[in-house]
């Protein structure tokens, strides 16, 4: 059995923050944050949005998209970093917003990561419990836990949401062909945390992050992960259509490709008006793509992503 993508879409929220917005109340331009990172601008969820309710949206659509009945799920995952709050999940929220009354509903947090690592849960669990629908969504409000008034963080994050629907099917023609994970908790350290300098009576704390260590290992590892699943599996870029990486930055996606050979002109992307939205990057970016026609049905992807933990890992996809 092959576990098969048959409905992709996203959400974003409606507020666009631009870097020229960002130095009317910043020491920063326009150009010294683009020349960095690649990113103009961003989107930022209300103060009545929240991750689940950009779940839902993104969920509803992809639903649509599949032409299946919520009550044929048989199970939701959400990646996040940024739920609503520690329990419920976001997971179950979606379960009772959308009528899905038959899924079985969890959250699961791994980062930047996140996609890939639930792309791999769902895939496993779809074939050792025969499962024949799946909704999976990557949804992020990180910017509701960046620090305004540091330069460093805040023009890096933005919000949204990616969801799918995957579907058990016995055509082998198209489908996940395989998964790779990694972590190394001995560099927690060095990504973005939580940390405790956020507001006296805000537990949450904000985000901080060791920029230039995080840059070395985001192209030293995603470009490994990218070899070593394409060296599995026998093949080679070349058996590739779109690479779809994590868009965190910019600078660390073309460096990866020069650095490691891997073709520039096959790689997605959209942090120019997404900016990073942590484990829904990939899953916008492949919805964004999808709905402009560059990447079509029957194309070879390859993913790949690196998050806090650290964890990391890469996915091929043929749609």
């Amino acid at each position: 059995m092959k576990t098969k993508i048959t409905g992709i879409s996203a959400y974003l929220p409606s507020k666009v923050v631009t870097n020229d917005d960002l130095s009317k109340t910043l020491d920063t331009s326009h150009e010294w944050i683009y020349t960095r990172t690649g990113i103009a601008s961003r989107h930022v969820s209300a103060d009545d949005e929240t991750t689940s309710t950009l779940a839902i949206k993104a969920a509803r659509e992809a639903i649509l998209k599949a032409n299946i009945d919520p009550m044929a799920i048989d199970a939701i995952i959400v990646s996040t970093t940024t739920g609503d709050s520690r329990f419920p999940s976001c997971a179950c929220k979606v379960q009772g917003a959308i009528g899905a009354y038959k899924a079985f509903a969890f959250d699961l947090n791994a980062a930047c990561s996140g996609f890939i690592y639930a792309l791999a849960v769902a895939d496993s669990m779809m074939k050792s419990m025969h499962l024949k629908n799946v909704l999976l969504i990557a949804s992020e409000t990180i910017t509701k836990f960046v620090d305004w008034t540091d330069r460093s963080t805040c023009v890096l994050f933005g919000d949204g949401a990616g969801a799918l629907v995957l579907q058990s099917s016995n055509d082998d023609s198209s489908g996940i062909l395989a998964t790779k994970l990694y972590s190394n908790g001995e560099e927690d350290k060095f990504n973005a945390i939580l940390s405790h300098n956020g507001p006296q009576n805000d537990h949450r704390g904000y985000v901080t992050m060791a920029g230039r260590t995080v840059f070395k290992y985001a192209v030293e590892y995603m470009a490994q992960s990218m070899k070593e699943i394409l060296s599995e599996n026998n093949m080679t870029i070349d058996d590739i259509d779109w690479i779809i990486p994590h868009q965190a930055n910019k600078r660390i996606l073309d460096t990866i490709c020069k650095m490691h050979d891997f073709p520039i002109e096959k790689m997605i992307i959209t942090t120019e008006n997404h900016a990073n939205t942590s484990s829904a990057s990939i899953p916008l970016a492949l919805s964004e793509t999808m709905d402009k026609g560059t990447i079509k049905k029957g194309d070879t992807l390859l993913f790949t992503a690196l998050g806090a933990g650290l964890v990391w890992g890469s996915a091929i996809v043929k749609l």
